[in-house]
């Protein structure tokens, strides 16, 4: 990424983990817009993925929904398998979010097919596919496929040491066996 672009990511990261999201906004914007006239894709990927964090931390779903599309195309005509996968994940978790289910499974399959299938997987990153996925299977009334999803995302939470994945499975595990107490 050109040095001034790279400068005003890092910055934007900076305000994002100070919780200044505005800023951070700003930051990435004027960050895209040099993205845009270097003409190196992967940098423009990189920047507009940022932003669409961004969106999404200001409950601005369209927007980073929008971004995420424009990271998504750029990764796939690139052929990178990984970033392709997390950014689709992003792409459903949008959609889930805006309780566009119809359009979030479809995203979280084609993740976890990319992942499933390549031996550099992140275990954190299948494991936050999987739980998408085990969110909308809840949703869905579709209990035991949530359960069996969430028994693995709090296997691969547990794998990586994120202790509020493995609480939140539990967690979801447990509301999966009261459900079905309470349909028996």
């Amino acid at each position: 990424m050109a040095s001034a672009a790279d400068d005003l990511v890092e910055q934007a990261h900076q305000g994002r983990r100070e919780h200044r999201y505005d800023d951070a906004r700003q930051l990435l914007i004027e960050a895209v817009a040099l993205c845009r006239e270097s003409g190196v894709p992967l940098d423009l990927a990189k920047a507009v993925t940022a932003l669409g964090q961004i969106e999404r931390d200001l409950h601005h779903g369209d927007a980073a929904l929008q971004h995420y599309e424009e990271a998504l195309v750029i990764y796939q005509a690139k052929g990178d398998g990984l970033r392709v996968a997390h950014t689709i994940r992003h792409v459903g978790d949008i959609h889930l979010e805006a309780g566009r289910l119809d359009l979030a499974e479809p995203c979280y399959h084609a993740a976890l097919e990319i992942y499933r299938q390549d031996k550099l997987t992140p275990p954190l990153d299948l494991a936050n596919t999987i739980r998408g996925l085990a969110i909308l299977k809840f949703d869905t009334g579709e209990n035991e496929q949530a359960k069996l999803l969430w028994k693995e995302a709090g296997q691969l939470y547990a794998s990586v040491n994120v202790e509020a994945g493995v609480a939140e499975s539990k967690r979801r595990l447990a509301l999966l066996e009261q459900r079905r107490d309470h349909n028996d």
